[in-house]
């Protein structure tokens, strides 16, 4: 076996222990050390996985034995937990979002650059086997010229979600709401799919929840393609619901739930079709599963998918090469998601820049 590296991880709320137990689990990995705001939260994690709590940020980079930082902190404090790490000269994993303005998330790529570490930025359902297998037919044209791509996230979240914490819902710290938190995911696979984005029209709404940002969030959008499609995210669909992703094409379509694909439906597969095509009988996965849902629950969420998109990383560490999902991957979802918020704003199509 080759280089073993050491993760410390920065910020022990709901997602870092996740980051810990996926580097415990990686044959050439292993959880090293935490820190977090709350001392007890960091030394709770580091007792149930076997790492040591250090009392703030600078004591962890410090530690020669950490070669990678998870960044679980509010997505507002990503870039300045971020900079400073690679600075340290650690390699990074950041959660998603990347951060929460493109300026913010331009300091980060610049100073990754600057010190010549790498960084994934976590988009782990680009590794569900599901999607692995959409992306491979995209790639060899299964399903033809791109017409239509839809994403939706229909998640459900309490009052007692959002007052958790103080961060939760916030413009400052959480940069928004039901898209930023929980849509970006799928928004990042809606991109990777279907190509970057020309053109938005949204409307956002808080339906359900006492919050700064939305909790419901629809936008039609217009592709470099010249195809179509539409994104929708919310926390306030009870009791919550399976993530959805259809894309379809002049020769097929192809539709993913939770990392499964319950459709795969091409052309040349079907010989002679009416002139009203051929309506699909009922939805059931013909893949291997994906990872767990977070609709009703962010915990419940498998760490396979994590695990994959962790050993990426480490693998193009070793290997000289850029992970699968860059930092300038999750800049272009971040584009997309602010484009969104503008246009709701403006009430009025966005433009996105290139």
């Amino acid at each position: 076996m080759g280089k073993v590296y050491g993760f410390g991880v920065v910020g022990c709320g709901v997602i870092g222990p996740r980051h810990a137990q996926v580097a415990s689990a990686l044959p050439n990995a292993r959880f090293v050390a935490c820190t977090d705001l709350v001392a007890e939260r960091a030394k709770a994690l580091a007792e149930a996985e076997g790492g040591e709590a250090e009392p703030n940020l600078e004591a962890l980079l410090s530690r020669n034995d950490v070669d990678v930082v998870s960044v679980c902190v509010p997505s507002g404090l990503h870039a300045e937990v971020g900079v400073a790490a690679a600075e340290a000269g650690k390699h990074l994993v950041v959660e998603k979002p990347i951060e929460i303005s493109l300026a913010a998330a331009d300091r980060l790529i610049e100073a990754v650059k600057r010190a010549g570490v790498t960084m994934t930025v976590i988009s782990q359902h680009r590794f569900d086997s599901g999607v692995v297998e959409l992306h491979k037919l995209l790639s060899q044209g299964a399903l033809g010229r791109l017409v239509l791509g839809d994403a939706r996230v229909k998640w459900y979240r309490t009052q007692a979600y959002y007052d958790s914490g103080d961060w939760r819902g916030t413009w400052a710290l959480d940069g928004g709401g039901a898209l930023m938190n929980q849509g970006v995911h799928y928004t990042d696979l809606l991109r990777w799919c279907m190509g970057p984005v020309s053109e938005v029209m949204a409307i956002t709404e808080t339906a359900a929840h006492k919050m700064e940002t939305e909790d419901l969030a629809l936008a039609l959008v217009r592709f470099q393609s010249g195809a179509l499609g539409s994104l929708e995210a919310t926390t306030a669909a009870f009791p919550g619901f399976k993530e959805r992703l259809e894309i379809s094409g002049t020769e097929g379509t192809v539709v993913v739930e939770d990392g499964r694909i319950v459709v795969k439906e091409l052309l040349k597969d079907h010989g002679e079709v009416g002139l009203y095509g051929a309506r699909v009988a009922s939805e059931a996965p013909v893949a291997a599963p994906g990872s767990s849902s977070g609709g009703s629950d962010p915990a419940a969420i498998s760490n396979d998918s994590h695990a994959r998109q962790v050993a990426d990383l480490l693998a193009a560490v070793d290997e000289g090469r850029q992970p699968l999902v860059t930092g300038e991957e999750a800049r272009a979802a971040l584009e997309l998601v602010l484009a969104v918020y503008e246009s709701a704003r403006r009430h009025g199509p966005v433009s996105l820049a290139g």
